[in-house]
């Protein structure tokens, strides 16, 4: 029998992103998480029915607009996934694409485009495949959540650019 990967990881938005998730934020970026929303966090279920943080997505609120940045997967929890329970999360595209899929329809009700600004390359790949697009600005992507006429995605867009990195 196949495994699914909602028996053993449970993605979920958590008020207080920090205490979760510092440790792998700090690994990878080498400084402080965000202490304001949105936090999602893919969570591996043990055995022993613990729960570990194993991804993480940051999300900030922009009026109309959502900016996605800081995602993070920490590598030494996904080593300690047995076998069957990797070769379940392959078949969904990994972890931080089950986590960035949960996202985007979590938040999609709320905004008008979810922006995502990402100069890793594999991380731009699953990105692509959960449905963001590449804009004219580089390493700005874009998750429309609904249809909006030209000239309002060309605000929206113009709105994320400003911003600069987030």
């Amino acid at each position: 029998m196949n495994m699914r990967v909602e028996d053993f990881i449970i993605v979920t938005e958590v008020d207080h992103g920090p205490a979760f998730v510092e440790q792998i934020f700090q690994r990878r970026y080498k400084q402080t998480a965000p202490d304001f929303p949105h936090h999602i966090v893919a969570f591996w279920r043990r055995d022993d029915g613990a729960f570990v943080p194993l991804c993480y997505a940051h999300f900030s609120n922009a009026g109309e607009i959502l900016l996605g940045g800081g995602a993070c997967t920490d590598d030494r929890v996904l080593r300690r996934l047995s076998a069957a329970q990797r070769d379940a999360l392959r078949t969904v595209g990994g972890v931080y694409q089950h986590t960035l899929d949960y996202a985007v329809k979590h938040f999609a009700p709320r905004y008008d485009a979810i922006f995502g600004y990402c100069g890793d390359g594999l991380a731009e790949r699953v990105d692509l495949a959960v449905g963001f697009s590449k804009t004219e600005h580089k390493h700005l992507l874009v998750y429309w959540t609904r249809e909006l006429a030209p000239d309002r995605r060309a605000e929206l867009l113009a709105q994320a650019n400003v911003v600069g990195p987030f």
